[in-house]
């Protein structure tokens, strides 16, 4: 039975805009378009429940943010890349028009379940969570302007842990541990692993190495010395996107989100190829001779 697919574009990418005739195209051709939208932050209609596949034109950003968009249905979603990497979205235009028959048809689909996090704060004196949020990738809490030195001290599982003093803490999943925890000297960390990165950003110390802790692990990170700036300071950010302000006394708790998502793995592509050829890991240097 053709599938049902909901389409999702980025209006903000002239290149996704381009794309979208011909993957609409490959989508009547082969399944049921459900319905074409812009890839925003706008709530999906309920007719979205009713789709089979989700796909998504833009880059890996564009991705994230509509797995945060479309978490808790039970669609996977396809990510076609339209941006500068492609790591997260791991179709391009080619693979897509190769594999549209199986994809759209009735052919059975590879799956990857995300791992997503729940992340709240709380401010010095209140037991109610000031902001709720999710991400994907990562949170992280940056120093921001005046960019002076903060000082947070952690606890896992409510045993005390390290204090500390440089520009921020980043808390990733598996699957962000190849974005900002990776720039910052995190452990890359398979995405079938289920566990938590805890890396620091430039911290002031000469022993304060990243850690890695399971994903049941509950995070606390609580903000003893902080930023203030009219219209920034020191913030925690989500995935790269969203962002709150953070004050001295804040509580910032990180847990596995009960609900998840899932993308559609290119069964001729693998995670590893693709560590080696987008991200350059590992590779060896050029010898003359």
């Amino acid at each position: 039975m053709p599938r049902r697919v909901l389409l999702l574009v980025n209006p903000n990418k002239p290149a996704a805009v381009a794309a979208a005739t011909e993957v609409r195209a490959l989508i009547e051709r082969h399944a049921v378009l459900l319905a074409e939208l812009p890839a925003d932050s706008t709530p999906l209609p309920e007719s979205a429940k009713e789709a089979d596949l989700i796909v998504v034109l833009g880059g890996d950003g564009t991705l994230l943010a509509q797995c945060r968009r479309c978490v808790g249905l039970t669609a996977p979603l396809l990510g076609v890349n339209l941006g500068r990497l492609g790591f997260l979205a791991e179709f391009d235009q080619t693979a897509l028009r190769d594999q549209a028959p199986a994809l759209f048809g009735g052919a059975e689909l590879t799956k990857e379940s995300l791992r997503a996090m729940g992340v709240e704060v709380f401010g010095a004196r209140h037991r109610t969570a000031r902001f709720v949020g999710m991400a994907i990738n990562d949170a992280a809490i940056t120093a921001g302007p005046p960019f002076r030195l903060i000082s947070l001290s952690l606890s896992i599982d409510g045993q005390r842990g390290p204090s500390l003093v440089g520009d921020g803490l980043i808390v990733s999943t598996a699957l962000g541990s190849t974005a900002y925890n990776l720039s910052a000297g995190g452990p890359i960390l398979s995405p079938r692993v289920d566990a938590f990165a805890v890396t620091p950003i430039a911290a002031h110390s000469l022993s304060f190495r990243p850690v890695v802790v399971s994903g049941d692990s509950r995070i606390e990170i609580r903000v003893e010395r902080a930023n203030a700036d009219d219209s920034h300071g020191t913030t925690l950010v989500l995935d790269g996107q969203s962002t709150t302000r953070l004050e001295a006394g804040d509580r910032i708790v990180v847990l596995r989100h009960a609900l998840g998502v899932r993308l559609v793995q290119n069964t001729r592509s693998d995670y590893w190829a693709r560590l080696i050829s987008k991200l350059n890991w590992a590779t060896t240097p050029r010898l003359n001779g």
